[in-house]
């Protein structure tokens, strides 16, 4: 079955033309002056070779004493003396602006894509490789660079000494300007149809090939400790070693198709030089041509051959810059997933009660909702635990109160507010959560406990580790707050770990609390310390405990039994353990069971 090339349209360029021209539009006075001053400096380049015709004919005609020959001699040497020094001082004042011009641009996608990226729904982060991303933005925002000096510096004057020389040479000789315009016309043409037809789409699939690999030396080296301890290195070596051996076929096809593009350029230059000089000796042998004009001829054709050079890469810098840009417009125009309502409103959570009202949920184009009528009521400061086996409901639960999802039909409200109708900062912001694998940054301890509320004092931050029992640990360490963490936490073991996440969950001080039960994975006294500081900060809160081992949830105030999207059971410990052939107390037997074994094997 033959693959379908990939080909990149005029859409491409449209949409990367498009989304460039958008950011222009935020710096006009700018981007008008970098334009009016390239023209000016590149009409000073075009009007050079008029006055060396003239200094020519002015030396040639007689002797450089006779003041009839000398005056436009000297007048035509000063003339292009103070062209050339325009033109230098012209494209300084461009280079200056373009500088600041392209900085600020890349400084505004980067911060763009930064915000998409961060609030993209929970879905999105699930589809894509972090890696892939982050080459996405770090290689469309360097490509913008190369494309406002394509536009700017490089494309723009090339077409105003193309028009320039064409107006110029016509008004002279009609046949030259004939000769020059229709040369210019089709060697671009063919330079455009080449770069966007040939070269192009070899450099869209060498560019997702880059992609993948960045996502794929991304995926294991972020997964590395895994790959150490199956001892995966040569695996893992070798999986790459695909991806990159693609890579690399792509990318030699994209040098190659680049080098037969620059070929056929030289071949069209070398075809415009014949015609432009064999146009001349025909005019100078007519008598129509002096040889000041040829000079002016001759200089006006090298000005032009290394505009029309150019042209050739700079379109190929434009069909590159497009290339490495088209990924980066695309995740531009993707849709948020969750976004919120015009004039949304931040929510005031204060008792912390939320209602489930006839909810009906289902992810994406899954045929079957998880929820269907789905209703439930928890009291401010009511601890409830969610149980059930894997994949019954129970995240799905937690993940709607945060909007992480938007339900199909019905309402979630917290204090009698719908959380889809507030801002969703303002909602994740004031529920406190503690996964079962925290996930901390690569700073400091105090600056990840601080997460919660940046703008809290040192104090503050240590009396939230003294809650969380995680301040004997912290002082232990010779930096002890200032410690780095690692990438993902990786210095510390798991238990101290869930001890800064708890720690964060204090400072943050929020009258809903989520605990994906942290201590199913942990030593015996880890386990002690992170569920003392866990009752601690579940006291005066709405708490909601997603429960794995099940002798976690006994003291709470009520259990509900989740059962393929459906509540089965709903109860204290005590009552749900006397159900018999109940969902809940099959659980808790199982796992008393595996400890029984586990102590006797012991």
């Amino acid at each position: 079955m033959s693959r379908k090339k990939p080909v990149l349209s005029a859409d491409a360029f449209r949409n990367v033309l498009g989304f460039t021209f958008r950011h222009w539009a935020n710096q006009p006075g700018r981007a008008a002056a970098i334009a009016v001053l390239v023209f000016c400096a590149t009409l000073a380049e075009a009007l050079s070779p008029i006055f060396a015709g003239r200094l020519v004919d002015a030396v040639a005609s007689g002797s450089g004493t006779n003041a009839d020959f000398w005056v436009p001699a000297v007048t035509a040497f000063w003339t292009m003396a103070g062209l050339y020094v325009a033109s230098v001082v012209l494209r300084q004042f461009v280079f200056f602006n373009i500088i600041a011009f392209t900085l600020r641009m890349m400084n505004d996608v980067i911060a763009t894509a930064f915000h998409k990226v961060q609030r993209f729904s929970t879905d999105w982060h699930a589809n894509n490789f972090a890696g892939s991303t982050v080459r996405k933005i770090t290689r469309g925002s360097g490509a913008i660079d190369l494309l406002n000096d394509v536009l700017l510096v490089a494309l723009w004057p090339s077409i105003v000494m193309l028009i320039g020389a064409t107006v110029i040479l016509g008004m002279a000789w009609p046949v030259m300007g004939l000769v020059v315009g229709l040369g210019s016309i089709i060697y671009v043409s063919v330079t455009v149809w080449l770069s966007t037809n040939f070269v192009a789409p070899a450099g869209t699939l060498a560019n997702t090939w880059d992609t993948r690999m960045g996502g794929s030396l991304a995926d294991a080296v972020s997964c590395n400790s895994v790959v150490k301890a199956f001892g995966a290195e040569d695996r893992e070596e070798a999986i790459l070693g695909k991806v990159v051996g693609k890579w690399r076929l792509r990318t030699k096809r994209l040098w190659q198709r680049g080098t037969i593009n620059g070929g056929v350029q030289g071949l069209m230059m070398a075809i415009m030089q014949t015609a432009i000089l064999g146009t001349a000796l025909l005019l100078w042998q007519q008598g129509a041509a002096s040889p000041g004009d040829i000079t002016f001829v001759l200089t006006m054709f090298f000005v032009l051959q290394g505009h029309l050079r150019d042209v050739g890469q700079h379109i190929r810098n434009l069909q590159r810059s497009v290339n490495d840009m088209e990924e980066l417009v695309a995740l531009d125009s993707q849709s948020y997933g969750i976004v919120d309502k015009p004039k949304a409103k931040p929510i005031q959570i204060a008792a912390g009660g939320i209602n489930f009202d006839n909810v009906t949920f289902q992810y994406g184009s899954h045929p079957t909702p998880l929820y269907r009528d789905f209703s439930v009521k928890i009291a401010p400061g009511e601890r409830v635990g969610l149980v059930g086996h894997s994949g019954s409901g129970k995240t799905t639960f937690v993940k709607l109160i945060q909007r992480l999802y938007d339900v199909n039909q019905g309402a979630i409200t917290i204090d009698g507010q719908n959380i889809a109708d507030v801002q969703q900062s303002s909602l994740r912001s004031q529920i406190a959560i503690v996964q079962q694998e925290p996930i901390l940054f690569h700073r400091t301890l105090a600056e990840n406990i601080a997460y919660a509320r940046p703008g809290a004092t040192r104090a503050e931050i240590e009396l939230a580790a003294q809650q969380a029992n995680a301040a004997e640990f912290i002082e232990r360490l010779p930096k002890g707050y200032e410690t780095m963490v690692g990438e993902r936490g990786v210095k510390l073991s798991g238990g101290e770990r869930q001890r800064v996440a708890i720690a964060r969950a204090f400072l943050a001080d929020a009258r809903v609390l989520i605990l994906d039960e942290a201590t199913s994975s942990l030593d015996s006294e880890s386990e002690v310390q992170i569920q003392e500081a866990m009752e601690r900060l579940m006291e005066g809160r709405t708490t909601l405990v997603i429960a794995h081992r099940l002798s976690t949830v006994r003291a709470l105030d009520r259990l509900l039994v989740f059962d393929r999207g459906q509540i089965v059971e709903e109860g204290d410990h005590a009552q749900l353990i006397q159900l018999k052939g109940g969902i809940y107390r099959r659980l808790f037997e199982r796992q008393a069971l595996e400890l029984t074994k586990g102590l006797m094997t012991a």
